[in-house]
């Protein structure tokens, strides 16, 4: 901070977003202090503003660079990653009260947005219209802002993508204080470089998203949902390509293993049917998901599914309607929670081409076995994205087992987070992990946007502001 000291710098914000929109000292709840991730310590903000305009956040940033203060931006805090978690001596700009559905356009299939709106809240405004913002990360209460902070993906990837597949345009504030817009209400652009896709995912080190306009897809009205228990995990993962090369076109695919099962189940109180010799025989489950506008079609659409699981290996097909395949899919959902309860260390969400998953979870195994720690989850199947909770209490340990574990995906050809993010919590590995010169390129194009670093230091890369 420059000698102008902190309380000229409050009153400055003061002045910007009003004395009742600041919170400092005793007045930053603990709240503020950390997002979900199982690792990253908390640390109280000096600052809290909450803006209710993008012109009001861009003055923040405007003040934060004039006087050196590191900010942070936070959505619902419902991040995996630490990105979330501020900086002591800094600033944190938190959404909540730019939290309005602007339009919700039927004729275009998008809806305009500010980054504090909640999917919750989004689903509610859409369905009236009929239409449906399809990303799920899992967490309703998580926002808009979040999504694009991370690239948040979740369930329903394989078949509508992750955030950057849903999100058409941004209007973003720069650490200048300057408002720019990039990409719209379009579908298509080859104009120039891509900046609202540079900005998804930069989990708040380039640019703080004040608007989002994001896609819309028709509601389907009806759906259903197969469990599909298999004796060992390597068939379930060699299943996945053949039901997507069907053409059924799930739009949830998951695979659980048992002890996961057995959590949620418990945890949830499921009641899904599955026999007890069924269940003690079986190492893992496929849950897939089918949808339709017309419910003849979606039922020929589930007897199809169920002879292909069948001739796939699976014990047998229990298809699940209504309120029992809700309930299966909000606990899936509820996964890391779960893992939480039960007292896992560390989630973590590595990616790899689905192909690569019967492999990849071999050497997982092998490799939490070595190193006496437990390694078990859940997981996307369809899109490769893997799901572990680690439990293994001796940090170094888990460090250690971690970075074998990026490494392998990595070596698989994949990356070390498919929608978590990197934050503070895999900063270390990714650093480590990555090609030197995608990372050097990367923290030049962080300057480009950031020259005085004020934007999240200390995610991603180990750049402190100046």
């Amino acid at each position: 901070m420059n000698d102008s000291g902190s309380g000229g710098f409050a009153q400055r914000l003061a002045d910007i977003v009003g004395q009742a929109n600041l919170l400092t000292g005793e007045a930053v709840g603990e709240d503020y202090a950390h997002d979900e991730c199982l690792t990253v310590e908390p640390a109280k903000p000096r600052y809290v503003a909450k803006p209710a305009t993008a012109e009001e956040t861009a003055e923040l940033l405007k003040a934060a660079g004039e006087h050196r203060v590191p900010v942070t931006a936070r959505g619902s805090g419902s991040g995996l990653s630490g990105a979330a978690r501020p900086r002591p001596d800094g600033l944190l700009i938190s959404f909540e009260r730019m939290n309005q559905v602007l339009e919700v356009d039927a004729d275009n299939h998008v809806a305009v947005v500010q980054p504090g709106v909640t999917l919750a809240e989004l689903d509610e405004k859409t369905a009236a219209a009929g239409l449906s913002y399809t990303v799920y990360p899992g967490e309703l209460s998580a926002s808009v802002g979040g999504n694009v902070g991370t690239n948040a993906g979740g369930m329903r990837a394989v078949k509508y993508g992750v955030t950057r597949h849903n999100v058409l345009g941004l209007q973003a504030a720069l650490p200048s204080g300057e408002l720019i817009r990039t990409g719209g209400k379009t579908t298509k652009t080859s104009t120039g470089y891509d900046l609202t896709q540079l900005i998804i995912g930069s989990e708040g080190t380039l640019a703080l998203a004040t608007e989002v306009i994001v896609r819309l897809h028709p509601r389907l009205g009806h759906g259903a949902t197969a469990l599909a228990p298999f004796a060992d995990l390597d068939q379930v993962m060699r299943a996945v390509p053949k039901i997507i090369a069907s053409g059924l076109d799930p739009h949830i695919l998951e695979y659980i293993d048992n002890l996961t099962m057995a959590a949620i189940v418990y945890k949830e109180q499921l009641s899904l049917g599955v026999p007890d010799e069924v269940r003690d025989s079986s190492q893992a489950y496929l849950v897939v998901s089918l949808e339709n506008r017309d419910n003849d079609r979606l039922h020929a659409d589930m007897e199809q599914l169920g002879e292909l699981l069948a001739e796939l290996g699976a014990a047998d097909v229990y298809v699940l309607e209504g309120p029992a395949a809700r309930k299966l899919i909000e606990a899936r959902e509820k996964a890391f929670w779960t893992a939480k309860s039960v007292g896992a260390d560390d989630v973590i969400d590595v990616v790899i081409p689905r192909a690569e998953m019967p492999a990849f979870l071999t050497k997982v195994r092998e490799l939490a076995t070595a190193a006496e720690s437990g390694a078990v989850g859940c997981g996307h199947a369809g899109d490769g994205n893997v799901h572990l909770g680690i439990f293994q209490k001796d940090p170094a340990k888990r460090r250690a087992l971690l970075h074998e574990i990026f490494a392998a995906g990595m070596a698989a050809g994949g990356s070390i987070s498919g929608e978590h993010g990197i934050g503070h919590a895999k900063k270390e590995h990714f650093l480590e992990l990555e090609d030197p010169a995608k990372i050097e390129l990367m923290r030049r194009i962080k300057l480009s946007f950031d020259p005085l670093g004020i934007l999240n230091p200390g995610v991603l890369f180990d750049q402190e502001s100046q």
